[in-house]
């Protein structure tokens, strides 16, 4: 059993915790909030007040119903901003007189994102933590398939705006790349793209579809499809290609030249 003082020592320590944590501190350590939405199970808990702990759903409309005060708009707002919401409510009604309010999400349902294309499993998910990234996402749904291009396209919105951006996977691991990694928002979509691929055929040893790999060359493509025949030779070599209105040209490559999406190699026979 604790005695008087022992209590107080307690009760003054677990104070100085929940101040450690209030709305002030994370907004001062510049932390990322999650952002309550609709459908999201969360615990209210009031200091010292344990008969006003509750859990509720946040409802279609953003609402949350609680004890005394009845019901509060937290949709849309983040962890912080509804603690000081519901704070500030109990304590003009006079129920509390320095009301600490703390909301833990219990079930993350209202923020999800999705992640879709050539991953090995696509779907939507929830934003179940505050500093959720792209490789995260990616982790979860696990990882990028065969077939799969490095590069995947995230589309959201930020402060309101539509957001686009490509961002390459593999580079995310090379040092000075961090930044890159961009924290999530609850309606994010990550798409990974098919690989690009080129063609060869004519007078080569395995003619046919190939991953197109970052800065190949033309004599790297070659190569990848075994060379050419005895037949072969790679004077004279075409590539067509097509632009981006859809014209297809016909150009002759040096063998430095880099090669590009959907380039269709053609060797031609020797006439010697």
């Amino acid at each position: 059993m604790l005695s008087s003082t022992s209590l107080r020592t307690f009760s003054l320590l677990l104070f100085l915790f929940l101040q450690c944590f209030s709305p002030a501190s994370r907004a001062a350590d510049g932390s990322r909030e999650y952002v309550l939405g609709a459908g999201d199970i969360v615990r209210i808990s009031v200091f010292q007040n344990p008969d006003l702990t509750t859990e509720g759903r946040v409802s279609e409309t953003g609402m949350l119903t609680f004890p005394l005060i009845g019901a509060v708009a937290v949709g849309g707002k983040a962890v912080s901003a509804a603690e000081a919401l519901i704070a500030d409510r109990l304590k003009r009604g006079g129920f509390v007189l320095q009301p600490q309010v703390t909301v833990l999400p219990v079930q993350i349902r209202g923020n999800q994102v999705a992640v879709l294309g050539h991953v090995n499993k696509p779907g939507r998910y929830p934003l179940e933590t505050f500093n959720l990234r792209v490789t995260d996402l990616l982790a979860t749904g696990g990882g990028i398939a065969n077939g799969g291009a490095d590069v995947v396209v995230l589309v959201g919105t930020r402060d309101g705006k539509r957001f686009r951006r490509e961002i390459d996977v593999a580079a995310l691991f090379q040092p000075g790349n961090e930044d890159d990694d961009v924290l999530l928002s609850g309606g994010d979509v990550i798409y990974a793209a098919k690989e690009s691929v080129f063609y060869i055929y004519g007078e080569v040893q395995r003619a046919g579809a190939y991953r197109l790999e970052r800065s190949m060359s033309v004599m790297q493509g070659l190569a990848t499809g075994g060379g050419t025949t005895l037949r072969g030779t790679v004077r004279g070599l075409r590539i067509h290609r097509r632009d981006a209105d859809g014209t297809v040209k016909v150009i002759e490559p040096s063998l430095d030249d880099l090669l590009q999406p959907n380039d269709v190699i053609y060797v031609k026979e020797s006439l010697f």
